[in-house]
């Protein structure tokens, strides 16, 4: 496993400091890569509306807020800054759905095992491969998701890298994770009208190879889309993943 460079820049996306100062200087809200709507047909078939969720690297986005306006009723909200929770705390204060705390995702261990149904990760755990410790830092972040997981429970991963970059960190039986892809293409992307391929429902779990890879003959429509690995825990004796409805 290596440091995924593919996206990153000189700024130390794992660094508190390096957060709190954008917050301050940013303000207002932001949602990396996709917003709610866009993820709604994805969050409402894996993650009941009755689950306990945790949103790690809450950020100022208004994703958390969006899901409690579409029926869910307790989102945890984590983050590295506590800039960013504070900000988040006042704004949301009369929303009890919705809670905040200020969490290294590598260390939650305030939270009991097996604590949550479900976990969405927006980012995340990319912020963390664009560290110079990338390897030791996803290990550490997805043991913890993987522990604060019950059985059952779904881990929601919405990431830029693809296959070749995630996968091996999510394979790691260790987990026991079964896990589906989806693509999505980034907002405001426009298909080539010329183009004479049929037409791909986002909604349908992309086939991959045993490896977890995409096949060698598949194309992207969109070279900058947005992947979506579903991670379901299961115990040994399951041997299949059936979506909730």
């Amino acid at each position: 496993m290596y440091r995924d460079t593919s996206s990153c820049n000189t700024y130390n996306y794992g660094d508190a400091l390096y957060w709190d100062a954008r917050y301050i200087q940013e303000g207002g809200s932001f949602d990396w890569y996709q917003r709610y709507s866009a993820l709604r047909p994805f969050v409402r078939k894996y993650i009941r509306p009755s689950s306990r969720v945790l949103m790690v690297g809450c950020g100022n986005a208004v994703m958390s807020e969006d899901m409690i306006k579409d029926g869910y009723e307790d989102i945890m909200n984590i983050d590295i800054s506590s800039v960013a929770i504070e900000m988040m705390r006042r704004k949301y204060e009369y929303i009890p759905q919705l809670k905040y705390m200020q969490m290294d995702v590598r260390d939650m261990s305030f939270f009991p095992d097996e604590s949550f149904d479900s976990i969405i990760d927006k980012g995340t755990l990319d912020s963390l491969m664009c560290g110079t410790d990338a390897p030791i830092s996803a290990t550490q972040m997805l043991g913890e998701v993987s522990r604060l997981l019950k059985p059952g429970g779904v881990y929601m991963l919405i990431t830029y890298g693809d296959p070749s970059v995630r996968m091996p960190h999510l394979i790691r039986p260790v987990y026991n994770w079964k896990t589906l892809l989806y693509i999505i293409p980034r907002p405001g992307f426009e298909k080539d009208e010329g183009c004479s391929s049929a037409k791909k429902s986002y909604l349908e779990p992309v086939p991959t190879t045993e490896n977890g890879l995409l096949p060698p003959s598949f194309v992207l429509e969109d070279p900058d889309s947005h992947f979506i690995y579903v991670c379901r825990k299961t115990d040994e004796t399951e041997l299949i993943f059936t979506p909730t409805h």
